[in-house]
């Protein structure tokens, strides 16, 4: 799909991966409608996009608040049009022993990391059937192998992309795309950059741009699913859905279980 002059949601606009994803489409010809909670923050990428030339509405919206998305999707709509491309970015995690969390900690994260993009894309897929569309959904490589610590958000993370499995397959003769991005460890922006932990040595980190780069190929090409890390994961995932156990030994290996825990607060 050829993004000039489309309307893009963009949950999660106001900070860390979500403004690296904002600018890449605004640069690239994409009208922005930014949601976030952070008025202060959505305002700022505005005045940054707007600076180079490029569009971006705030719509301030609490994600929270699911049973009230059709009104989010209703003042998008207004702003100019319908919606051609959803970006589900928006992600919270809570790092924990499993015992520990509180049930409100595992409904949220399911909620946010999950439920919201199935529910906005739920109420936009209408217009999008009859007008094309994609809808981008910012997963994790935490969905692809689960990480200790923070299994609520390997589980959310693993239904997001068997969700866009499910949805690409069943609209393959569609005018809608699904895409899945699947980033690994981030550097410079975003939740894990926010934790101040070095990353596994072993595994590196890949910089914030080349999650928005990998939005934009996606819309672009129809991807059905990127994955950004620069360490060689994509053979170990492979081995590892052979031999779950040798799967196991290789995270245990590189550190994400230690890494995890240090997250704990």
């Amino acid at each position: 799909m050829d993004i000039r002059n489309k309307i893009v949601l963009l949950t999660g606009a106001s900070r860390g991966i979500g403004t690296y994803i904002a600018k890449t489409l605004a640069k690239n010809g994409a009208e922005i409608i930014g949601t976030a909670r952070s008025v202060d923050g959505l305002n700022a990428v505005k005045t940054e996009i707007e600076k180079d030339g490029g569009v971006f509405h705030a719509l301030p919206f609490d994600l929270h608040k699911i049973n009230e998305l059709s009104s989010l999707v209703s003042q998008a709509s207004a702003i100019n049009g319908n919606v051609d491309i959803l970006v589900n970015n928006a992600g919270i995690e809570h790092y924990n022993e499993y015992q520990d969390y509180s049930a409100d900690d595992v409904r949220d994260v399911i909620k946010i990391n999950l439920r919201v993009p199935m529910e906005l894309t739920r109420l936009l897929l209408p217009s999008m059937l009859e007008g094309g569309g994609h809808v981008v959904s910012i997963a994790s490589l935490a969905g692809k192998k689960g990480v200790a610590y923070n299994t609520p958000y390997s589980a959310s993370k693993a239904g997001l992309i068997m969700w866009t499995d499910g949805m690409r397959q069943e609209y393959h003769e569609s005018k809608v795309g699904f895409s899945v991005i699947c980033p690994g460890y981030i550097s410079d922006a975003g939740m894990f950059y926010d934790g101040h932990v070095d990353p596994p040595a072993l595994l590196g980190t890949s910089k914030p741009q080349t999650v928005a780069d990998a939005v934009l190929k996606a819309i672009r090409k129809n991807s059905a699913e990127i994955i950004v890390n620069k360490g060689p994961m994509k053979p170990l995932l492979a081995i590892g859905q052979i031999s779950p156990s040798f799967g196991d030994t290789v995270v245990r290996k590189f550190g994400v279980s230690k890494v995890s825990k240090k997250r704990i607060k």
